[in-house]
């Protein structure tokens, strides 16, 4: 280092670098004698990266999220309805779509059967449909929601919606709220990972934002293959020895800028280094997949560095991380958007897909992971009883965009397993038995997690904001084992 530069700081150490330097801190005294005092909300208590105590007991300590975006048809996985393909070709009763906004479709379109065959499958006896074979197998430990209904209608402010509780961009993603309330047990990989594959998401990178929460909390996306993070390994010439130098010097010069500036996006950056140094050593081994025995490579149907098979790869990239303490992992998937050829595109779907999740669900349970990790799928919508078809647009035996029911499926953390939870009527339209909006949907994962939703908040521009908005919303404990 510059002799001079050394000097500089030396002479600018104050009592407060005093506390920072031997791991002390002004903070973590203050909040030491709070808590001798009775305990500080979750939220307060998790401003470090240290851990935080839950509001009450957790079932699950971590989640595996498979989000579907694009919006799977429920009518052709889990919601079967035989009246469809008796009304097959006619319009749907003005009764059942009066007041009905459509993206794509007029509400009076002809009804379009299923495309699939149904059985029962299990013990449960849950009928799903003959395109998840390998979700069959799995099926009594899986815990089926048909009574989902969500607020908004085309995928991009739909997916946000899921993801962070509004439509709009600019909110904390759930992700988010999970690593500012509970804090990170990852010493070297974040708290919330992102996963990609099947092409772009209409929700952008707002779903894994950290909103108005501190940047630390967004999620850190992560490649199939290869560095999980683009730059991660030093250049030519630069051994570990210089970058922890480096990183030294640049942390100073950064905590002097801090007690200057009192900016906290300065502390997110100093973290966010010392991050990157420690996942250096970390993330060559997270990624080398032959540690992996055959027999698991062969049941996720996994090929590192094959991008037809990036789906399945995810997920047992998702096991590897929740094995290594991360406590959200958002596995994303497009290409459910099945406006034209729902049959074709829902096999193409469940080609890439259903192996995979059925294989999780097992690899988790054979490891002992599964009773404490929340597993959770589905998209941002459902798809409507009602066919689209359009010579203009090139489109026929598809289906609309349709917020009013769709399916979600859970495994692990807690929940029950084998049971079919809610009901639609007839014609898959309306939700008759059980609604489940999505806030309740968040609130239950957070429940899951020992977390109240109603406590959960962070004040932003003189208001207190939480994940589940400002309706009342409830975690939906029937559903809890």
């Amino acid at each position: 280092m510059n002799p001079d530069l050394q000097n500089q700081l030396l002479h600018a150490q104050t009592r407060r670098h005093f506390f920072r330097d031997c791991g002390v801190g002004v903070g973590k005294i203050a909040l030491a004698s709070m808590l001798a005092n009775g305990g500080v909300p979750l939220a307060q208590a998790s401003s470090s990266d240290t851990p935080a105590p839950p509001h009450f007991s957790p079932r699950a300590k971590r989640v595996i999220y498979l989000f579907m975006a694009g919006a799977p048809s429920q009518l052709e996985l889990f919601d079967y309805k035989p009246k469809l393909k008796e009304l097959e070709g006619k319009p749907i009763p003005p009764s059942v779509i009066a007041g009905q906004r459509y993206a794509f479709i007029q509400p009076d379109a002809a009804v379009l059967g299923p495309q699939f065959e149904f059985a029962k499958r299990g013990q449960s006896g849950i009928e799903i449909s003959d395109q998840l074979p390998h979700l069959s197998r799995v099926v009594d430990e899986l815990t089926f929601v048909r009574s989902c209904h969500t607020d908004l209608f085309n995928h991009s402010p739909a997916q946000l919606f899921m993801n962070t509780g509004n439509g709009v961009p600019g909110r904390p993603s759930m992700g988010a709220w999970l690593s500012y309330g509970l804090g990170n047990e990852a010493n070297d990989l974040p708290t919330f990972v992102v996963l990609k594959s099947g092409g772009s998401l209409s929700g952008g990178s707002g779903m894994w934002s950290a909103g108005f929460l501190p940047s630390k909390h967004q999620g850190v996306p992560f490649r199939g293959e290869g560095d999980p993070i683009l730059h991660i390994s030093n250049p030519a010439g630069i051994d570990r020895n210089i970058q922890r130098d480096t990183l030294d010097t640049l942390e100073r010069l950064n905590s002097l800028q801090a007690e200057r500036t009192g900016d906290p996006e300065i502390d997110t950056r100093i973290s966010a280094y010392e991050m990157a140094f420690r996942m250096q050593s970390r993330a060559p081994e997270l990624m080398d997949f032959s540690q992996e025995t055959a027999a698991t490579l062969q049941s996720y149907g996994a090929k590192p560095g094959n991008g037809k098979a990036a789906f399945a790869n995810n997920c047992l990239l998702a096991r590897r991380l929740a094995e290594r303490g991360v406590r959200f992992i958002q596995v994303y998937h497009s290409g459910w958007d099945h406006h034209s050829n729902v049959a074709g595109g829902i096999k193409g779907q469940t080609r890439q897909t259903d192996q995979a999740c059925a294989a999780l669900i097992e690899d988790l349970k054979q490891r002992g992971l599964l009773e404490d990790t929340l597993v959770v799928w589905g998209g941002e919508f459902g798809r409507t009883p009602m066919v689209e078809a359009s010579a203009a647009l090139g489109r026929s035996q598809g289906r609309d965009h349709h917020p009013q029911a769709f399916t979600m499926w859970f495994a692990g953390g807690g929940m029950k397993p084998g049971l079919a939870y809610g009901q639609t009527d007839e014609l898959g339209f309306h939700v008759v038995e059980k609604p489940v909006h999505v806030h309740d949907v968040q609130a239950t994962i957070l429940h899951c997690l020992g977390i109240d939703h109603e406590r959960l908040v962070y004040k932003h521009q003189g208001l207190n904001f939480k994940l589940t908005g400002v309706e009342e919303h409830h975690p939906v404990t029937d559903l809890l084992a």
